[in-house]
């Protein structure tokens, strides 16, 4: 159960970086597998925070070229719930982006599910997410075809996350939107009013009415199992009576201001895009079975708070997070549609007088990125200052670790 906030400081607890959530799932994983059960995909990612960069994945033996100083690195898992293991595939994925860019303002829309549908999203979260990916989408693209708006097709990049600052589930869908429209018959660009996309109060009725509506096909066509607390909606009467209590509230979907420009958007995509339910910058100790963290509250002028959860409580918490297996938690839409979106982008720079896409460049090494990004060359001996750091030996992954019982 979650505590009062407490002071940041917590006595006698460990902090900084030796709290990891890796070193809570090692410390408190197995009896949580035990007593709750969690999914395949849900123990598959316990496993791999557990295990990354440690001997249980293998790694290298690195030697100087000039003192002989030894080096081991062990293997990162990869997982894309893991919060060590990010950095790489969001800097590559915003290298791929960075080209794709267009001049003109980009907006901010965020798309929320009610809390009343979370039972279901966790019961069912392939396809709530998937309904939610498409009712946005569906409901920006009415919009932007719609001539009293823009009368044309635009770029959307969306991010689903699936958390609030406390780690509760909190399902909303983070979008990238172009301020302006390619016209139908792609003969011209139709730029969006200055600092204005659409009414946010229309769009959420708009939406509101495409995700139910998708909710209940879903149910007509037995997609949607219920069990547990949800047992009663599986009669046609009460789950039509669900969907008008569903209808009658007000849905949020929110517009921030538009973008500054290309490179504002690309800080914005670069925290939002690779993010993870918890990073393990907000841990602040883990003291006897309990978790302390911070987090935001946005009911309290955003004041940066710490928070207490028994350790089981902030396991079930994270795991609330594992996306199902395969399931793509950053899609494009519109302009941006993988299957077309070099011809039309390609359309749009001509009509807006800029230079054609410069071809992609080759992938960063690791060294290099770390290089950028940090400053530190990690091939550079720590020992000695002047030597290389080469690889000469491989070391094969070590017998699973006793703390895991999987």
């Amino acid at each position: 159960m979650g505590r009062a906030s407490a002071p940041v400081g917590v006595p006698g607890a460990r902090r900084g970086p030796a709290v990891e959530v890796a070193e809570i799932f090692r410390a408190h994983g197995a009896r949580y597998r035990q007593t709750h059960a969690p999914s395949r995909v849900q123990r598959r990612a316990m496993r791999a925070i557990e295990t990354c960069r440690t001997a249980a994945l293998g790694g290298h033996r690195h030697t100087c070229d000039a003192c002989g100083a030894e080096r081991i690195r062990y293997n990162s898992c990869r997982n894309r719930h893991c919060p060590k293991c990010q950095t790489l595939a969001k800097e590559r994925w915003l290298d791929a982006r960075r080209a794709e860019l267009l001049p003109v303002e980009y907006f901010h829309v965020v798309f929320t599910l009610p809390h009343a549908l979370n039972p279901l999203a966790q019961s069912h979260p392939r396809l709530l997410y998937t309904l939610l990916f498409h009712a946005a989408a569906d409901t920006l693209a009415t919009f932007a075809r719609d001539p009293r708006h823009l009368g044309g097709a635009l770029g959307v990049s969306a991010i689903l996350h699936t958390w609030g600052q406390n780690l509760s589930q909190h399902v909303h869908l983070h979008c990238v939107v172009t301020g302006g429209a390619l016209a139908l018959d792609g003969s011209r660009w139709i730029p969006a009013k200055a600092g204005f996309l659409f009414p946010v109060r229309a769009l959420a009725k708009v939406f509101r009415g495409k995700f139910l509506d998708a909710l209940r096909r879903a149910f007509e066509s037995h997609k949607l199992l219920f069990a547990g607390s949800l047992t009663p909606l599986a009669e046609p009467t009460a789950f039509a009576a669900w969907l008008a209590k569903l209808r009658r509230h007000e849905w949020v979907v929110y517009a921030k201001p538009p973008f500054a420009g290309p490179e504002q958007v690309l800080q914005y995509l670069g925290r939002y895009t690779h993010r993870v339910a918890l990073s393990n910058e907000r841990l602040v100790a883990l003291q006897d079975g309990v978790v302390h963290l911070r987090w935001k509250d946005y009911a309290d002028g955003d004041r940066v708070k710490v928070m207490a959860l028994g350790a089981q409580e902030f396991i079930r918490r994270f795991l609330l997070h594992v996306l199902p297996d395969g399931f793509v938690r950053i899609r494009h839409f519109g302009l941006l549609a993988n299957r077309t979106r070099t011809a039309k982008l390609a359309r749009c720079r001509h009509l807006l007088a800029q230079p054609p896409q410069a071809p992609r460049p080759e992938p960063e090494s690791l060294h290099a990125l770390m290089l950028r990004l940090s400053g530190i060359d990690i091939e550079r001996c720590p020992v000695c200052q002047r030597g290389r750091l080469r690889i000469t030996e491989v070391l094969p992954p070590v017998s699973a670790p006793v703390w895991d019982t999987s």
